[in-house]
């Protein structure tokens, strides 16, 4: 480990790990996997990443919603994101991926966590124009080669009626 980051002050340590602006205009990304899907969420958004929790059943929900959790004293609806895809849902809870969506916090459960990726904008396309798929909103090849990002619109999740 560099000694310079080890025994660094506060505010030396913004000064370290300030990125030089190379004038690309990047996003950050938590990149997970549901079914055979990489999908992705800004990662400004994530709050927590929680496993092996608890879920209570709620009855008269969509089948969607696997129910809530205790997050502190705090009630975080779980959303299964492949059944609001139309994937075939789960038996197993994996992960879930709590998000803030403006003063609502939902959790997501995901199979697994890939990576954290910095990606420029430019690098996102949106989807054609006669896409039936509302819930994601652009998809990029990752710079790994390890496959593609498809962009979660967490906004659409949620059902606004």
């Amino acid at each position: 480990m560099n000694d310079e980051i080890l025994f660094a002050r506060e505010d030396e340590m913004e000064a370290l790990n300030t990125v030089p602006d190379d004038g690309v205009d990047s996003q950050k990304y938590l990149i997970f996997m549901a079914s055979h899907l990489k999908l992705g969420v800004v990662a400004e958004d994530v709050v927590e990443i929680l496993n092996n929790q608890v879920i209570t059943y709620l009855p008269m929900v969509p089948d969607y919603i696997r129910g809530i959790i205790n997050m502190r004293g705090q009630m975080i609806p779980i959303l299964d994101v492949c059944a609001r895809l139309g994937l075939p849902s789960r038996e197993a809870d994996s992960l879930v991926v709590v998000i803030n969506l403006g003063d609502v916090q939902l959790g997501i459960l995901v199979d697994g966590v890939d990576q954290m990726l910095d990606i420029p904008k430019s690098n996102i396309h949106p989807l054609p124009a006669n896409s039936p798929q509302l819930l994601v909103s652009g998809m990029c090849s990752l710079p790994d080669g390890s496959g593609t990002m498809m962009v979660l619109d967490c906004e659409q999740l949620m059902p606004h009626d």
